[in-house]
């Protein structure tokens, strides 16, 4: 795949990403959620930063299994704060504490997922980039998003990062259009 997109480089972990999971859409309620709060963490530093832990997270976060976690208290927090193989920002830990309570309150009235993809008239926005400088760092739609989650009590999603974060489940196909995956991501849709 010589004509990926350039972004992840040669390393196998980020090919890999890329390749199987960066674009396709997905719709499942606690993977969307899990994505969120892991693009969370990675504000401030590189995403191959989080792919490198994100076993990691999962174990420590059990799962991102929201109903565990919204149990979770201080205890759970100083442990968090203890764990090397996570990123330890207290407030990145305590947020996604936070937020498993907003995912729940969400998906027991209208459910995450349409919460999250009504944004894109439930349908992945197709774009037809020829270079990364034409991928933005945010949009329109993404600072819609950011606003509403920020309104629902979610942090750490500014519209850069929900733009991101759109990016990695499919909301928006940013893959070059020169990409192998590009295509893929569009008969997934």
């Amino acid at each position: 795949m010589a004509d990926r997109c350039p972004w992840c480089g040669t390393d196998p972990l980020y090919v890999a990403y890329h390749d199987t999971e960066w674009g396709i859409p997905l719709r499942d309620p606690r993977a969307l959620w899990e994505c969120l709060m892991l693009e969370g963490f990675q504000a401030g530093l590189s995403w191959i930063t989080i792919l490198r832990r994100r076993e990691t997270f999962r174990a420590a976060f059990a799962g991102f299994d929201p109903a565990v976690i919204a149990g979770w208290g201080e205890t759970e927090v100083l442990r968090l704060l203890g764990d090397p193989g996570i990123i330890r920002h207290r407030g990145k830990i305590e947020s996604t504490i936070k937020s498993s309570r907003t995912y729940m309150a969400i998906e027991a009235t209208e459910g995450f997922t349409p919460y999250l993809w009504k944004h894109v008239d439930h349908r992945p926005q197709q774009n037809r980039r020829t270079s990364m400088a034409e991928v933005p760092a945010q949009t329109a739609v993404s600072a819609a998003l950011s606003k509403q989650l920020k309104k629902d009590g979610f942090n750490f999603c500014g519209p850069t990062i929900t733009y991101a974060f759109m990016q990695a489940v499919g909301m928006v196909n940013d893959h070059l259009v020169t990409c192998p995956a590009h295509d893929g991501a569009v008969a997934r849709a």
